[in-house]
């Protein structure tokens, strides 16, 4: 979903964004009618091989995508997903060297640098091409609320961020009077486990989020930066559903961040906007920093003008991660 992530939606006071919220709520009733009838109605396609979905309760900004890509790594998996923001429908194998963000969206053409990655709208056509060409497991980037497929495993990632008033559920609010996918318990039921994703900053979950969680095993995980950031002044900017988690990491791992701009999730960047962030940059005598996913939209010619900062999912207990995972695997 490209969208500016509205902040109030994350607040746990509901009293923030309360004329929005109940301006909204009609259309957040249709959502909610619309997702069930969709869950309702679907036929599992079964693709002949495990699949294990890495979803979201929410619209974005839990790290579910480092999580789907840690997963394959580990069980030689390919991964399946919407391809959002590219033109091609497939089912294709992405090729990095070949296609672009255009082609098949931004975190697909991230995914493949590290795991094969498969492309399809059509989700139980992209999960039998990928059965077909060898894949022993399938992880589908998304698709909690998509029932094409039938799911061996269903994981969904949860932001564990709760401070400063945050909360991942914010008022528990669905789109788009808040940040859910439908409703939290709903969407809890279906799952196998939580991993929730913990700040590399804090050391432990939040006591109350775990207890709204109780119902579900919770693995624990963190978005660790592959390496610190660029010394100097960093003007940083992202398009992602929580940019200002982007911000408050690079400040939690000693960048010195000048400016930062925030920008729509998978937005496309055209030359004047890139030219105004670079005149920031001079401005300030720094450096441009981006994510690893806002990187790969960028034209070819920007590239080298702009740091990419990547991250990965690091689970605290492993073990117990292999032990989930094993089951539908072994």
């Amino acid at each position: 979903m490209k969208l500016s992530t509205p902040r109030w939606w994350y607040a746990r006071d509901p009293a923030k964004g309360r004329i929005a919220r109940i301006l909204l709520r009609p259309l957040s009733a249709a959502w909610t009618r619309a997702t069930a009838r969709r869950l309702e109605r679907g036929r599992p396609f079964d693709p002949g091989v495990p699949v294990i979905c890495v979803g979201n309760l929410t619209v974005g900004g839990a790290g579910k995508t480092p999580v789907a890509r840690e997963i394959a790594r580990r069980l030689g998996a390919h991964v399946l997903t919407r391809g959002y923001g590219g033109r091609l429908g497939g089912p294709l194998r992405v090729e990095p060297e070949r296609h672009t963000a255009a082609d098949v969206g931004d975190e697909p053409l991230m995914l493949a640098r590290d795991v094969p990655v498969w492309v399809a709208r059509d989700r139980a056509a992209g999960a039998a091409a990928a059965a077909q060409a060898g894949a022993p497991v399938v992880v589908m980037d998304d698709g909690h609320q998509n029932p094409a497929v039938a799911k061996t495993l269903s994981l969904v990632v949860v932001d564990g961020e709760t401070r400063d008033g945050e909360w991942p559920f914010g008022a528990e609010g669905v789109v788009p009077s808040g940040p859910l996918r439908e409703p939290l318990d709903t969407g809890l039921a279906r799952a196998d486990a939580v991993v929730l994703m913990q700040p590399a900053d804090v050391t432990a979950p939040d006591p109350a989020l775990l207890a709204r969680l109780a119902a579900k095993p919770v693995l624990v995980a963190r978005l660790v930066p592959a390496g610190p950031p660029p010394a100097g002044p960093l003007v940083a900017f992202a398009g992602i559903g929580k940019p200002w988690k982007f911000e408050r990491t690079l400040r939690a791992a000693g960048g010195e961040v000048v400016g930062m701009r925030a920008f729509p999730d998978h937005h496309a960047y055209g030359e004047r906007e890139l030219r105004i962030l670079a005149a920031d940059a001079l401005r300030a005598n720094a450096r441009l920093i981006t994510t690893e996913k806002d990187w790969m939209r960028l034209p070819p010619a920007w590239r080298d003008r702009v740091a990419p900062w990547p991250v990965r999912a690091v689970f605290d207990d492993e073990a117990a991660l292999d032990a989930r995972l094993a089951r539908p695997v072994g």
